[in-house]
């Protein structure tokens, strides 16, 4: 039995070579271990380093492998006063798919998930055959500078579904494996990873830590790998020789890209450090100092300008267009008969705060009105606690409130129709009079 199962692992182990020799384009690997096993108890043989396995695999992508996998394991039964139990001879059969955490490490831990087929020869006792499954953690352990090499270790569960051994009665066998061996990776994948120790501008500064890995020969660098500049070869001092500065005057201080020329922050076609507005728009068309546009300088640009065109010199709400006697706060409205504002129109009163924020010396008459149904006094005093309430919250935006005064006109200035519900509706507002020009 030994021999035949010695032929099949030769057989094995050639075909695992041929397969990976015909990979076209490297990333293929075979490994050879050797095996402990701590068997599930019911199939009561001793635990050992009884056996072995040879894999062959390729390398997937950057975080997976697949491989196919052959182990053999021969145990010892149990004996004893009463009891003997025969030598057991496994082959192992599966194919599994290896999950990285990072393939470029050195050490590369990674788990482990297949499914096979696990034939058993019981000596004197036939045999016992099943399907299997096993999952479980291993690394590989980059050797020498070539990274073909590694050091390869395993621990994982194998399970045999329903085995029928004789003394144990239908039931899943759970053995648990330990291997060490050896990984010899092929082809060109395994052999462009670079070499953890390396020093490729041979600086004295490891690659893993080098900033500047294509500094020229015998240049004096930091710790950091990078060319101790001076003033003599480094004329504006931003870290870029002068011999590779396509920008040899940038201003002191300012961020640089690897040719030494200014960043533009914004992509606006202006150097951060000659942009009056670093943090333009994307796609706005900017002037020559990087400011979005504003043809009527009114100091709303212009794809936020309502009103493009406005006079020169005036005076302008949020929206560029020019405040008038009379600040209209459309939207503003109120339920009937009182003085609540409908909800979600504060914010029609935080942009007419910021207007008034924008112009401190203008004086405000906050003026309220009403419909004309129900008695005009009450509308009096329904209007002025509408005015009021409109106060109020502009105060709360920031507004002075010394600017700011109330005055309720009632239902003595329509502007709408008070027949019709959209008339009266209308009618119930308030707005901002200037005092002043």
């Amino acid at each position: 039995m030994k021999t035949i199962v010695t032929r099949i692992a030769i057989a094995a182990l050639a075909l695992s070579f041929v397969t990976a020799a015909h990979a076209q384009s490297g990333d293929w690997y075979i490994a050879g271990s050797i095996a402990y096993v701590d068997d599930d108890p019911d199939r009561a043989v001793a635990d050992a380093v009884a056996g072995f396995q040879i894999h062959a695999g390729r390398d997937l992508t950057e975080h997976l492998s697949f491989e196919g996998m052959f182990g053999y394991n021969d145990w010892e039964g149990w004996t004893s006063a009463t009891e003997s139990f025969p030598d057991q001879q496994v082959f192992d059969l599966s194919a599994n798919l290896l999950v990285y955490f990072n393939r470029d490490w050195a050490f590369s831990p990674y788990l482990l998930v297949g499914a096979g087929y696990l034939p058993v020869n019981l000596d004197s006792a036939g045999s016992d055959n099943n399907a299997s499954g096993t999952f479980g953690l291993g690394f590989n352990w980059r050797m020498g500078s070539s990274g073909r090499f590694s050091l390869r270790s395993e621990a994982r569960n194998r399970i045999a579904f329903g085995s029928d051994a004789r003394w144990t009665g239908d039931g899943n066998l759970t053995d648990f494996l330990f291997t060490v061996g050896l990984n010899y990776s092929f082809g060109d994948g395994p052999a462009d990873i670079p070499e953890p120790m390396a020093d490729t501008d041979g600086d004295g500064v490891l690659d893993m830590w080098d900033e500047c890995p294509d500094t020229a020969s015998g240049t004096q660098v930091s710790s950091s790998g990078c060319p101790l500049l001076g003033r003599d070869d480094d004329s504006d001092n931003d870290r870029i020789p002068d011999n590779r500065d396509e920008c040899p005057n940038t201003p002191l201080g300012a961020a640089v890209n690897p040719q030494g020329c200014s960043l533009d922050s914004d992509m606006d076609g202006v150097p951060t450090d000659r942009d009056r507005c670093p943090a333009s728009r994307v796609g706005a068309e900017v002037d020559i100092y990087g400011c979005e546009n504003d043809r009527d300088a009114d100091g709303v640009v212009d794809h936020k300008d309502s009103c493009p065109s406005t006079r020169p010199n005036v005076r302008v709400d949020i929206y560029g267009c020019e405040i008038e006697d009379i600040i209209h706060l459309p939207g503003i409205n109120f339920l009937v008969g009182q003085d609540a504002l409908l909800p979600g129109t504060e914010y029609v009163l935080q942009d007419a705060a910021t207007t008034l924020n924008n112009h401190p010396d203008l004086m405000i008459e906050v003026a309220g009105h009403t419909d004309d149904m129900g008695p005009g006094d009450t509308n009096f005093g329904l209007s002025e606690r509408r005015a009021n309430t409109v106060r109020d919250y502009l105060i709360r935006f920031g507004v002075d409130e010394s600017r700011l005064t109330a005055v309720g006109y009632g239902e003595s200035q329509p502007i709408a129709d008070n027949r019709t519900a959209e008339g009266r509706a209308t009618n119930r507002r308030v707005e901002l009079r200037l005092l002043n020009r």
